[in-house]
């Protein structure tokens, strides 16, 4: 038998990652590799088999098993079956059925000679055999056509001198000129007699055989018919449904099921040309068609001396289109009865044409009998399962025969044959049945194959790396699985599929697990429709491929780097892991993280319901401490950047660490759409698996009132089911703002969370200075005091005093918590802030003593400047007072060693605020706002006039009417700025040109009244000049909304994304973000569930030869490592990445981004044409609302563009009509790129 050959010096090309640092190491490596396989390849050839490459030869026997000759040898010397004139068999086939033959004409001794179309050159049964050849030269034959060519395979016969041809099945099989050719030059034909095939093989002739044995028949056509007036007139005189079949062949093909009139003339010619083409033969006739038959047959041998035996019956009745799908020996449930009168009737048309070699008669069965339909005269697809049942090799029968043995001489008699339990083949093709069993094409990526007891392999095109070519029949790999019971080999067979490993391609494999486990296959009653008559078959399977979403993900990476955004410097080279800390009690004794976690509030919580939690909060001696770290604090330091990874490492730890901490502040805000946005991370799955982890302390998220985690207004419903569906996941507390202090949004979300059963912390923000009135004469304690009767007034559980900027000075706290404690002796009170100017941890003391229940404070390392004051200062400055917060320093330094690394693993992240900045006492820049604005001037050309966009922050909040100002109106200032900043303007200017400017998105809608109504109301000259004609709301936005259609969502979803793969989470995911959900669905499916992968491989490519640890879930584990990156493929930008998976190599193909098609520079407004629209700043084009050619007026839309999730509505220049439209979507701008002409009229 041929062996595989070596690659020789193929290898030498590929080159590595320019992305790593360890460039010279990689060409080591590969240098390596080709000398090995240099060396293979000449011990291979066994060249120069002296010394040292003697040895090398031998080294490679042992190693790669070349052919031993001594067995070959052996098996011939000792086989029964070889002589002079019979040791050499052409197979004139290809694929499964080919290794198939091959394999026991080696057992048998024979040699054996493959042929292969030009196209089917790497196919495995060419290799396989003793001996292959070409059929034809390229171009001659199509790929099909070369299998059929008569004359060109009977010459390759002759000349290489074989003594048989084995035609297999399908292609010339059945073919009756084949069959005499074969003879006539002289060779065995294995397989029935030409005149045999020629009366049965023919299905009309075959009809006309069983019926002078007097064997039932379907109804149908006395022989073939060639007009569409002789299928009328069958049509007319038996009624419909009738079916057409291809006289000629079998495997469903020229078979057609016509239900009516309609359908005849196009049924009939398709089938016709269908069987020409499979067949080289389009005979066609037809027959009365049976409701919900079974299809059963009979393998028949006869030795062409008068002896004909069977080998009992198969159910092949589960089947698509005629084509069998599974097949199962014996038929589970036939009655005995009409099991033997099939047997029977089998062997009698068997007798009747004295039958030689293999054949098989085929039955239908109903309620009424069972009638014959055909005799296949050859080896069937299906014969595995009969071997399985029997213990009979048939194709060693075959050959025996074919060499001149009877069936006495073989031992084989009806009475010794006995079948032992049962055995069922199912078929695994390269199709996708829920696309209509479309075949697919491509490359085997992955093939692990199953084994054990009772499961039997027989596939021909099946192993990593074979081509799925679109030339030839789908069929992969036929699994046969056999027990003592049609139960056990239904089991055994649906573990083999389970086991079974495919990727590259497409298959049927989900499908046949589907029929196994349906309950009429389950029962043994299916029929020859089932499949077609059970839509539930078809139901769509979601399919994970995680190990190969991930190794796409990883080898983007290494060609690539990490295009996540929002670094401001790169990931560093030797990122690790934080270590997880160690934990000790009071008395110095380890802590078990592993053990149930100590009783927290969250066990009152869930005991008594938010009402009696608010109560014993208040009750509560000492003061209580809500950590951020797990949102505010890295949404302050490191642009929202964390991920769950992250946290659920050090999650059990806190779980004991901080068990008597009032809550984690750890989902909401940004950090829901960042995740899906920036970290493909589904925010609810984090939410699931941290509460999970965390089972005794509360999680508090933060609530944008009615726009819940959203930068507009939604819907009411929107916000309700949010509410719900984030208390159903694991949100205790719920922190309800409103970005404008406006009551008629707060009233929604108070409602909404009360309707969830959640705990309401109703919250006022903060902004401006109470122990300053004369500065700040909007924002006064009583404004304060005031909006808190009308929070109370609602029946809220807990207030919230929400400093987003850290505006709270320790006097200023001391006189707003004192008051509101005064006025409400039973409220708790908690209190948040940032640290920015540096008084963070004095005005949190301020609050405790003036009568605060809980302050926000962040783990030392993650706290501090923009973030939240310092937890061990906070906790160490308090600890053994009457404010006490029971929470061990000692847990806090633990956790504050993990946090410590984990701020070195995200600094890339970092914006590099080091210090405090009182200038936030002017500009009043949330804490939240303050790093990600700066990242955001940074990616906009303006990092180096941060001090502008500070300045000019204050001078749009003054414009606006001096906001409150957290999300989403402070990303209204923020754009603002930018807006100012970009195009120089100030803010006497802007008012003076409002009216013509193009305004950020957020900003127009601002004005609109879209996040509500603004302390004191908008600045009303301004507001007309800004919105112009668009329409403005008055009153709560949501009021006036319809109720979102989250049925019509979901049904729009699953059209996209396949039929129950959209969850009721996912649904408020894309009703509050949709281009956002729609990108990580889409990343989702590329990728993967990044979240599981370590921070490290996440942002970081690997290194050659670097070996990860990736676990998927308990006990699953990925073992990866990273071999080398191959060159670049310039006419597809792509390149190859080589891994190994679980020690076995895997190859991703990754776009190579950098490889950009030449472009011309896009043309520049002219700055003093007045009809010329530039780009107020860099973009990309999300939306074009005009065309040339169109009429526009002043400040009419003509485009959105979109920076850093900042959307600017553009408008025309002048009145006028679009002369020149220089954009497109999607396209990116610069600042003062040209987007358009207007021609005055």
């Amino acid at each position: 038998m041929a062996g595989d050959e070596f690659a020789g010096d193929g290898i030498a090309s590929i080159s590595t990652s320019k992305h790593h640092r360890s460039e010279e190491s990689a060409n080591m490596n590969f240098d390596y590799l080709k000398y090995n396989f240099k060396s293979l390849s000449r011990a291979a050839s066994h060249e120069d088999l002296t010394g040292q490459s003697a040895r090398d030869a031998e080294e490679v026997e042992r190693r790669f098993h070349m052919p031993n000759e001594e067995g070959l040898e052996h098996l011939k010397n000792t086989s029964p079956v070889v002589s002079k004139k019979f040791h050499k068999v052409l197979i004139a086939n290809r694929g499964e059925i080919a290794m198939r033959i091959m394999r026991t004409a080696h057992e048998l001794g024979l040699k054996t000679v493959a042929i292969y179309a030009y196209e089917d050159r790497l196919s495995m049964h060419r290799y396989k055999a003793d001996e292959s050849y070409q059929i034809a030269p390229e171009g001659k034959h199509t790929p099909v056509g070369a299998y059929l060519a008569q004359d060109d395979i009977v010459e390759i016969a002759v000349q290489r001198n074989c003594d048989a041809v084995h035609p297999g099945y399908g292609f010339l099989s059945e073919n009756v000129d084949f069959a005499r050719k074969v003879e006539a030059a002289g060779l065995k034909w294995v397989g029935p007699r030409p005149d045999t095939i020629d009366s049965l093989g023919d299905k009309v002739k075959a009809r006309n055989v069983a019926t002078q044995c007097g064997v039932p028949v379907v109804p149908g056509t006395d022989g073939p018919i060639d007009s569409m007036e002789d299928a009328e007139a069958f049509c007319r005189e038996h009624g419909f449904p009738v079916i057409i079949k291809a006289a000629m062949g079998g495997g469903g093909r020229g078979m057609r099921v016509v239900r009516s009139a309609d359908e005849l003339e196009s049924s009939f010619e398709r089938a016709r040309s269908e069987a020409l083409t499979a067949f080289g033969d389009g005979t066609v006739f037809i027959e009365r068609f049976l409701d919900k038959p079974k299809h059963i047959e009979v393998q028949l041998f006869g030795d062409g001396k008068g002896n004909v035996i069977h080998l009992f019956e198969r159910d092949c009745s589960v089947q698509r289109r005629h084509q069998k799908v599974i097949e199962i020996a014996p038929a589970p449930t036939l009655d005995v009865a009409v099991r033997d009168a099939i047997l029977a009737d089998a062997v009698k048309i068997a007798r009747h044409v004295n039958y030689r070699n293999a054949g098989t008669a085929e039955f239908l069965a109903d309620s009424r009998g069972h009638y014959f339909i055909e005799i296949n005269p050859r080896i069937q697809v299906e014969h595995t399962v009969t071997e399985e049942v029997t213990g009979l090799d048939l194709i060693s029968l075959q050959l025996h025969i074919a060499a001149g043995w009877s069936l006495p001489d073989l031992h084989l008699v009806q009475e010794r044959i006995n079948i032992r339990g049962f055995a069922i083949q199912c078929r695994v093709t390269t199709e996708d049945p829920a696309q209509g069993f479309q075949p697919d094409i491509g490359k085997i990526e992955v093939y692990r194959s199953p084994g054990g007891n009772g499961v039997r392999l027989d596939g021909g095109s099946g192993f990593t790396g074979s081509i799925i070519t679109p030339h030839y029949d789908s069929l992969l790999v036929k699994i046969t699985c056999s027990g003592a019971t049609f139960e056990k080999a239904r089991r055994r067979m649906l573990a083999s599929l389970v086991e079974f490993r495919i990727s590259g391609v497409k298959t049927n494999m989900w499908f046949l697990q589907r029929l196994l486990t349906n309950e009429t296959f389950i029962k043994g009653d299916c029929w020859t429709t089932f499949i077609d008559d059970t839509p539930q078959l078809f139901t769509a399977t979601k399919f994970r491929n995680r190990a190969a979403k991930l190794l796409t993900y990883l080898g983007d990476l290494v060609v690539n780097g990490c295009g996540i955004q929002g670094q401001v410097t790169a990931p560093g080279n030797d990122l690790q892991e934080p270590a997880i800390p160690a934990l000790v009690n009071s008395q110095g004794a380890a802590i078990s993280i592993s053990a149930a976690p100590p009783a927290g509030w969250r066990d009152v919580l869930l005991k008594s319901g938010p009402a009696a939690f608010a109560q014993a909060v208040r009750q509560h001696k000492g003061v209580l401490v809500m950590d951020t770290t797990w949102r505010d604090a890295h949404q302050s330091l490191l642009a929202t950047r964390l991920r769950t990874h992250d946290m659920e490492r050090i999650a059990p730890t806190t779980a004991h660490a901080l068990a008597n901490a009032f809550a984690l502040e750890m989902w909401g805000g940004a950090t829901f759409d960042v995740a899906m946005r920036f970290l493909h991370e589904d925010p609810w799955d984090r939410l699931d698996r941290l509460r999970s982890l965390v089972p005794n302390i509360p999680f508090q998220m933060l609530l944008r009132g009615a726009n819940a985690v959203g930068y507009t207004s939604y819907p009411d419903n929107v916000v309700y089911e949010f509410c719900k569906q984030a208390r159903i996941h694991g949100v205790d507390v719920f922190r309800v703002f409103d970005s404008l202090n406006y009551v008629e949004n707060l009233k929604l979300g108070i409602d909404a969370v009360r309707q969830a059963n959640g705990v309401i912390e109703a919250t006022v923000c903060y902004t401006g200075d109470v122990s300053n009135p004369a500065r700040h004469p909007k924002y006064t304690l009583e404004y304060y005091l005031d909006l808190v009767d009308e929070l109370v007034a609602l029946d809220i559980h807990i207030l919230g005093i929400k400093d987003m900027a850290g505006l709270l000075k320790p006097r200023a706290a001391r006189l707003l918590i004192g008051a509101i404690r005064e006025r409400h002796p039973d409220l708790p009170i908690h209190v948040h802030t940032h640290d920015t100017a540096g008084a963070g941890v004095a005005a949190m003391i301020a609050c405790a003593e003036a009568g605060a229940d809980i302050v926000d404070l962040a783990i030392d390392s993650m706290s501090g400047v923009t973030s939240q004051p310092c937890m061990g200062a906070f906790v160490s400055a308090l600890e053994g007072s009457e404010y006490d917060t029971g929470i061990p320093a000692e847990s806090i330094q633990a956790l504050n060693s993990y946090w410590e690394q984990a701020r070195l693993l995200y600094s890339c992240f970092d914006p590099g605020v080091k210090a405090s900045d009182t200038s936030v006492y002017t500009h009043e820049m949330p804490g939240g706002q303050y790093t990600n604005l700066l990242f955001q001037a940074q990616s906009l050309g303006l990092g180096s006039r941060w001090n502008d966009v500070k300045a000019a922050y204050t001078e749009a909040n003054r414009i606006c009417g001096d906001l409150v100002k957290v999300t989403p109106s402070s990303k209204v200032v923020g754009d603002f700025a930018q807006f100012m900043v970009s195009n120089h303007l100030s803010g006497c200017e802007v008012i003076k040109q409002a009216a013509t400017l193009s305004f950020p998105k957020s900003v127009v809608e601002f004005f609109q009244g879209y996040l509500g109504q603004p302390v004191g109301g908008f600045p009303e000259e301004l507001r007309d000049a800004i919105v112009r004609d668009a329409p403005v709301i008055k009153g709560r936005p949501g009021a006036s909304m319809k109720p979102f259609d989250f049925a019509q969502l979901r049904r729009d979803l699953e059209d996209k994304w396949g039929p129950g793969s959209i969850r009721d989470v996912d649904l408020l995911s894309a009703a509050l973000y949709p281009a956002v959900f729609d990108e990580f669905q889409e990343l989702r499916q590329k990728y993967g569930n990044l979240s599981l992968i370590p921070t490290p491989l996440f942002l970081s490519p690997l290194d050659v030869n670097q070996e990860i640890q990736v676990q998927l879930e308990v006990g699953k584990t990925l073992i990866i490592r990273y071999i080398a990156l191959g060159p670049l493929h310039r006419d597809t930008a792509k390149r190859d990445v080589y891994f190994e998976l679980n020690g076995e190599p895997r190859i991703v193909t990754v776009d190579d981004t950098s490889i950009q098609p030449e472009v011309e520079a896009r043309v520049r407004a002219d700055p003093a044409n007045k009809n010329q629209l530039g780009a107020p700043m860099s973009g990309a084009v999300i939306d074009v609302k005009v065309a040339v050619g169109d009429k526009v007026k002043a400040g009419q839309p003509v485009c959105i563009l979109s920076a850093m999730k900042m959307e600017t509505v553009v408008g025309a220049p002048a009145d006028g009509i679009i002369e020149s439209l220089d954009i497109a979507l999607k396209d990116n701008l610069g600042a003062g790129d040209l987007i358009c002409t207007v021609k005055s009229e």
